[in-house]
């Protein structure tokens, strides 16, 4: 609580009233990762909070990008200063999880509150990856989102292009005759290296990316996606790296605008990219969902959830979890869900946003924003496309992108960056096991 100081000449009865429960505001920090058009969502879900009650405020602090945020409020928490909400990327769910004492469940933090909560009223294929094997969610889902393939419209009907395509044959196919119309940098692309080729294609597919299903069941999991499918996808990819049918944008989302800038007219990212795209691109545009090898049996599979949620940190009071378990009650709040899915293009994280979105014809006029839902729930998830859970992630994605940047560089082939990016992973995922067994 903050305490104003109005000199000696303030009278006791202000200062009573000022020290009395119904002025005592006790403030919730939210550190986030969020930039741009999400950023304003955010700011404006904290400002909503707090002018809908009196009791607590919620100050949002952006704390750079996933892996700054996340390393800050790890270092903060052992300094004893952590923040009460912390936005995590969806691949420290591990390292959360394993950090003992650090974080309060929400399922625990809603049960002390006192506050309503049912697990069921979310999206499974959302709460699925934040909640452990009997169903009891972890954190809370925020931004989720999946991979999607962003389209250029008008470039494919420069190139004749007649259909969306739905394969890589016909990615591959489309993005040569793309090029040949004078896309010449760039046929397609994708941000996310390791999440698009390997964790989202692995899933889509039905091929492990691990064991113990991708690690959910278990921290001694070993690596595997040097199998035939991702090694041949690789080696595409290495092939028409060669004169830019394929370009490469690098292993985070900092080269998005190669697509709202008209460079890149076939571009894989995450459904969340809606934002930039609707305020920047100046094309007719859409989204379709990843292509697959039809070859590869029972694919399409299901996509997984990218994004962030949001985790309760360890040793605050019981009225500021009491705040805290108002603020999740108040995103969770049906209309508010439909609005942040409307205004960001990240998901609806309950059953009844969505059917509401839907009941209005929403997506009659927006496809693009259902494509990754479709996507997440296309087939019922099996070991492979349940998600993923593996420890250290920020250092294996560093590691895998670093052999295939080798690959596209013509230093390796497909089958030895696969080979030497699963060995050189899998000695990180014994590390973090020997950290989280002690």
């Amino acid at each position: 609580m903050a305490i104003r100081h109005f000199g000696a000449a303030a009278s006791v009865t202000v200062a009573l009233a000022l020290a009395s429960p119904a002025h005592a505001v006790t403030e919730i920090q939210w550190w986030h990762a969020m930039t741009g058009a999400n950023n304003d969502v955010v700011v404006k879900l904290a400002e909503e909070f707090n002018a809908a009650q009196g009791d607590y405020k919620v100050v949002p602090s952006y704390k750079g990008s996933y892996p700054d945020t996340m390393n800050a409020g790890i270092a903060a928490f052992r300094a004893g200063n952590a923040p009460h909400i912390m936005q995590v990327f969806e691949v420290g769910t591990a390292t959360m999880m394993a950090a003992t004492g650090a974080v309060k469940p929400v399922y625990k933090l809603m049960a002390d509150a006192g506050e309503k909560f049912d697990s069921t009223a979310y999206l499974s294929a959302i709460t699925g990856y934040y909640s452990t094997s009997k169903g009891e969610m972890l954190s809370f889902p925020f931004n989720s989102s999946s991979t999607v393939m962003w389209v250029n419209k008008d470039a494919l009907k420069k190139a004749n292009i007649a259909e969306i395509p739905k394969t890589w044959p016909e990615v591959f196919e489309d993005a040569k005759k793309l090029k040949a119309a004078g896309y010449s940098t760039c046929g397609f692309s994708n941000a996310w290296v390791t999440w698009v080729n390997l964790e989202q294609f692995s899933a889509w597919h039905n091929v492990p990316l691990a064991s113990k299903a991708n690690g959910l069941d278990g921290f001694d999991t070993v690596l595997q996606f040097n199998g035939p499918l991702q090694v041949k996808h690789l080696q595409t990819l290495i092939d028409l790296q060669k004169d830019k049918t394929y370009d490469y944008s690098g292993r985070t989302n900092s080269a998005e605008g190669r697509f709202t800038s008209g460079e890149c007219p076939i571009f894989l990212t995450s459904s969340g990219f809606f934002g930039n795209v609707k305020a920047q691109a100046k094309f007719d545009w859409t989204n379709a969902p990843m292509p697959y090898y039809p070859e590869a049996k029972g694919a399409p599979q299901n996509s997984i959830i990218g994004g962030a949620s949001l985790w309760v940190m360890g040793g605050k009071a019981p009225e500021e979890y009491k705040g805290v378990a108002k603020f999740l009650s108040f995103l969770s709040d049906t209309d508010r869900q439909v609005a942040i899915h409307k205004a960001s293009g990240y998901l609806p994280i309950t059953k009844a946003a969505y059917a509401k979105a839907k009941a209005e014809g929403f997506y009659n006029n927006a496809p693009y924003l259902e494509t990754p839902l479709l996507e997440l729930t296309n087939k019922e998830p099996t070991e492979n496309s349940r998600g993923l859970r593996l420890g250290n992630m920020a250092q294996l994605r560093d590691i895998w992108a670093e052999e295939i940047e080798g690959a596209l560089a013509g230093k390796k082939s497909a089958q030895e960056a696969l080979d030497t990016a699963v060995q050189r992973g899998n000695a990180t995922l014994r590390q973090f096991e020997r950290t989280v067994s002690k």
